[in-house]
């Protein structure tokens, strides 16, 4: 078992609902191994309400986030990410920073929640599901070997990890 901790930020172009869920939850979920970060293309400005409830729902921190760009994380004296992942299909189809040290990258895209018109009962529910299949993505991403698992291995791995149900891409269209 290694001491190491390794980084991971999840990018969506608002940065404002499904990175932001995934940030908690992997920070919640890595008992300590991971540490996580979101980030966007084109941040919104400000977290969407309805992320911060479905986290306190559902026991994970709720506090403390912020919609920031990306450029924060390519910038001299940020953590330097072992992996990245993007949330939705539009960053993932963005041209990205260069990230120091190489990071291994993979698209995890799922649904807009904040994107859903409705009841807010609906709403909520849409939330719901993206912290669900977000969740499932980061559970396949804990239990890899990472210590021990080749390179091409892994990266194989993370992007069929992004092809798990709720998932905006198909089997296909896994690189």
């Amino acid at each position: 078992m290694t001491d190491r901790v390794y980084n991971v930020l999840f990018l969506c172009t608002g940065n404002s609902a499904r990175s932001i869920l995934a940030e908690s939850i992997l920070n919640g979920e890595g008992k300590g191994r991971f540490r996580a970060f979101s980030a966007g293309s084109h941040p919104k400005g400000e977290v969407h309400p309805m992320a911060l409830d479905t986290l306190q729902a559902l026991g994970y921190p709720s506090t403390g986030f912020r919609s920031k760009s990306w450029d924060e994380f390519a910038e001299t004296g940020a953590p330097q990410m072992d992996f990245i992942f993007t949330v939705c299909d539009n960053a993932a189809g963005e041209a990205c920073p260069v990230w120091l040290g190489h990071p291994m990258t993979a698209h995890w895209g799922v649904e807009d929640p904040a994107a859903v018109e409705g009841t807010e009962l609906e709403k909520g529910q849409a939330f719901s599901r993206a912290a669900r299949f977000l969740k499932n993505r980061i559970t396949a991403f804990l239990s890899l070997p990472l210590a021990s698992i080749d390179k091409l291995a892994l990266e194989t791995r993370l992007r069929e990890i992004g092809t798990l149900e709720g998932s905006t891409i198909t089997k296909g269209q896994v690189a």
